[in-house]
């Protein structure tokens, strides 16, 4: 529409001028002359009006001035501009401010005259990604650098060094070369700054690279050789006042100074726009541009290093790029591959995303959420090495919308699992120990401490099958599955093990009354009986029922017997063999002995005292029904350790 809008420059010489402006790329420059003339031109020409508008919200939309812009477009809107995209780009400048619910809105109002318009559908997934992402975001902690950041512009930056001791980043502070500024940003020229540490591993102050390398014009976004001596940069440079297409360049390290950099030749044409280069250790060269042969926007390319210059660059593909802008790539390791992008359903603006490359060889692209990404730009991210921290560039917070640094680091999270391996009354055992085994393999053995506790680490998303054993003890089985939740976590697994010297009370164990029945209440007690034989297949036991001191000692024989039976049938019918389980049923002849557990529950029953009908009788009747209670009770007690051996 500009030649449209062209028709009315002879009316101002500023219009023309900010037409001309627009078209150089001069968007900072051409919006504040846009801007100008909106403010003189009358309601009345509503077209012009809108036109106007219009432009002046492009400009401030490529210069990341979204509050602005918005007002433009909501002009544009509001005098019927004919132009469609003023729609969906109030859409974009919404998103980008983080008024997700008015955002939806217009995407959807676009949606109804261009319903198959991708970027306005990935713009409703993103908006409502969005609110999620920061009601729930993960565990990154990110912070603003004050030490890199000024009051200027400072953005991508780049750690180097054996011990990442070095940071490279761009910025346009006022001891950058020269004292022009950038028509199309409306700040000084971009230069390299960088940032050592001290003895003590702290940052220094950022000092400009006083070399070369830095000239009046742009440099920035860079990447370094594997060894750190060779520096691939964006270069924008200026040819009669007019910005030149960005390029990539390169420069060499002699000692501590950088070289002034050279064209890398990545097309033969120089007009066609590299920019954003990114050393992989592939031995590709990454970068952006907005070549034909791409997805719209700018797309990230790659291209072998060692045949820059006579092998065509290679398009990344729709895994990655999209109808919108892709940039700031960032490969890290051999696997995976970083970079920003528009295009992706985003929380608004540049969002930074991870790619991993699946077995079948496509990309499966995650958003890196909140609070690594914000409503607004985020960008040019770099790693310290496989830690899971390093530096991006954000504008979030700024209201000019000035990039600043900020740094992110995950956590470590630490899941373990502790507990007590104490025998059935709870008592401390000697020479405990511990086996867990996960399902990738990892078997691990530890012995329980003096107090009977014991601890140990385990990984997220892991199932793991315990055994906990001792001498004279039989050995218990527990399971555990450890959720991939990532938080610090302490999972309890305790483990009370059966004497194999003397009988073992099987708690929970009920019948009818005055009958033999087994009750449905009992069924939990008795598959952890079968568990507990099966995970000692070597055990013969004795299973005994007993009765308190109330009625003839043959009836409560009979009783406990057919009792006892009822337990050892069940467990026949749950897949233990008939020869490990002898029925044994005592009546009221073995009456229980107090434990040091059930004197501490019961203070009125004494460490090792009989409960039988002599002593009971000397309690209050409410005493000896809790008495009477304790002795009528199902145990096994163990006969043989070698069944399976002969």
């Amino acid at each position: 529409m500009l030649a449209i809008l062209s028709l009315f420059s002879c009316k101002t010489a500023k219009l023309s001028d900010a037409i001309a402006k627009e078209e150089r790329g001069e968007y900072y420059d051409a919006a504040q002359v846009y801007r100008k003339v909106y403010a003189k031109t009358s309601a009345q020409k509503t077209y012009l009006r809108g036109s106007i508008a219009f432009h002046m919200a492009e400009c401030y939309r490529k210069i990341e001035s979204a509050q602005r812009a918005l007002t433009g477009y909501n002009n544009a809107i509001r005098y019927e501009y004919e132009d469609s995209s003023k729609v969906y780009y109030s859409a974009l400048m919404l998103h980008k401010l983080g008024r997700y619910a008015d955002a939806k809105k217009q995407y959807a109002a676009f949606l109804d005259s261009f319903p198959d318009f991708l970027p306005a559908k990935n713009g409703i997934i993103g908006c409502d990604s969005a609110v999620e992402w920061k009601k729930n975001p993960t565990r990154y902690i990110v912070k603003k650098t004050d030490k890199f950041n000024s009051r200027y512009g400072e953005f991508s930056p780049v750690l180097s060094g054996d011990k990442y001791d070095q940071l490279i980043f761009t910025s346009s502070r006022k001891d950058a070369v020269g004292d022009s500024k950038s028509g199309i940003t409306g700040a000084k020229y971009n230069d390299f700054y960088l940032v050592t540490q001290d003895e003590k591993g702290q940052w220094k102050k950022p000092e400009h690279i006083e070399s070369a390398l830095n000239t009046e014009f742009d440099e920035g976004v860079c990447s370094l050789s594997a060894d750190g001596t060779t520096m691939y940069y964006t270069y924008c440079a200026e040819e009669e006042g007019i910005p030149k297409t960005a390029d990539v360049y390169k420069s060499a390290r002699s000692g501590a100074q950088w070289n002034a950099g050279e064209r890398v030749a990545i097309f033969k044409d120089t007009m066609s726009m590299a920019a954003h280069p990114a050393v992989g250790v592939d031995g590709y060269l990454y970068f952006v541009s907005d070549v034909k042969g791409g997805y719209g926007g700018k797309d990230i390319w790659r291209v072998p290093l060692n045949e820059i210059g006579t092998s065509a660059p290679e398009n990344l593909g729709p895994g990655i790029n999209t109808p919108g802008d892709e940039m700031f790539p960032c490969m890290r390791g051999d696997s995976a591959f970083y970079f920003s992008s528009n295009g992706h359903a985003g929380m608004g603006g540049l969002d930074i995303f991870k790619a991993i490359k699946d077995n079948a060889g496509e990309w499966k692209v995650e958003n890196m959420k909140s609070p690594i990404n914000s409503m607004s730009d985020d960008f040019g991210i770099c790693f310290e090495g496989i830690n899971e921290k390093g530096y991006f560039s954000s504008n979030r917070n700024d209201a000019r919308g000035a990039d600043h640094i900020y740094s992110f680091e995950l956590p470590g999270i630490h899941v373990k699992i502790e507990g007590w391996v104490l025998d059935r009354d709870e008592e401390l055992i000697d020479g405990a120990t511990v086996r867990m085994v996960g399902k990738d393999g990892n078997d691990q053995r530890f012995v329980v401490k003096k107090d009977g506790t014991y601890t140990a680490d385990v990984v997220l998303g892991m199932d793991y099958v315990m055994m906990g054993s001792a001498p004279g003890y039989l050995n218990q089985k527990q399971t555990l599955s450890v959720p991939d939740e990532e938080k610090n976590q302490t999972f309890y697994v305790d483990f009370y093990l059966a004497s194999i010297s003397k009988p073992v009370l099987i708690e929970n164990i009920f019948y009818d009354y005055d009958k033999a029945t087994l009750r449905p209440e009992s069924e939990k007690a008795l598959i952890e009986l079968i568990i507990l034989l099966q995970d000692n297949p070597n055990v013969t036991i004795e299973l005994s029922a007993h009765t308190d001191r109330k009625g003839t000692d043959e009836y409560n024989n009979n009783l406990s017997l057919r009792r006892a039976q009822s337990v050892v049938d069940y467990l026949i019918a749950g897949g233990i063999e008939k020869e490990r389980l002898t029925p044994a049923g005592y009546g009221k002849t073995a009456p229980k002995t107090v434990t040091k557990n059930l004197a501490k529950k019961y203070e009125f029953l004494p460490e090792e005292q009989i409960l039988d009908a002599t002593f009971i009788e000397t309690l209050h009747p409410d005493q000896q029904e809790i008495a009477d209670q304790i002795n009528r009770r199902t145990e096994f007690k163990v006969l043989r350790t070698n069944y399976r051996l002969f």
